[in-house]
């Protein structure tokens, strides 16, 4: 069930790169993790482990955090703080970022309000699904801001600030870790089949 997704060099303001990238983690997620059953979704393979359900709970809950602000670019309220204009590392902490999300071998402890609960509801993978139309229809309405201009704080971290490009490759990088993540958990001895 070993899967590999399709790296995409994205491009400034590529949004249908982005686009395509978001397609290809749900051919991905109805592939492998669509057909399994409530209690599939819920195994984990320890008590620290998340769950397959908990990996599409948690990039849910990452990527709302940033809805707030893709609203207000949208609506073209949204300005720069005087740390985001004035970071000297920005461009550092988003290529750092993003590199740090393509390696699976380091786990990250995440902050308690990305923590999934411990059941998932059955219906997760739709849920999902649903998500990221909502989150392809917001980034398809920031198309026309600078994604090299804007520079956007890390909902996680608050020094962080990183160029909206960044952040937006890194939403694709973290989606696609959770997803190889939940596919190691369907590949785990005592998976329930």
């Amino acid at each position: 069930m070993e899967r590999r997704h399709t790296c995409r060099l994205v491009m400034k303001n590529d949004v249908s790169g982005i686009i395509a990238e978001l397609e290809d983690i749900e051919s991905a997620v109805r592939t492998d993790l669509a057909p399994l059953s409530v209690e599939q979704l819920n195994w984990r393979p320890s008590p620290d482990a998340w769950s397959a359900g908990q990996c599409l709970d948690h990039v849910i809950r990452s990527n709302e955090s940033f809805f707030g602000e893709f609203d207000k670019l949208a609506a073209g309220t949204r300005t720069n703080s005087f740390w985001e204009t004035w970071s000297p590392l920005s461009s550092l902490a988003g290529n750092f970022l993003v590199k740090s999300l393509k390696a699976d071998d380091k786990k990250v402890k995440t902050i308690s309000k990305m923590t999934p609960p411990s059941e998932i509801d059955g219906a997760i993978v739709d849920i999902f699904l649903g998500h990221q139309t909502i989150l392809a229809g917001k980034i398809r309405a920031v198309e026309n801001t600078d994604w090299e201009k804007t520079v956007v704080t890390s909902p996680f971290l608050g020094l962080m600030t990183y160029r909206l490009s960044a952040g937006l490759q890194a939403i694709i990088e973290h989606e696609k870790r959770h997803i190889r993540q939940a596919v190691r958990v369907t590949e785990a001895e005592g998976f329930p089949r």
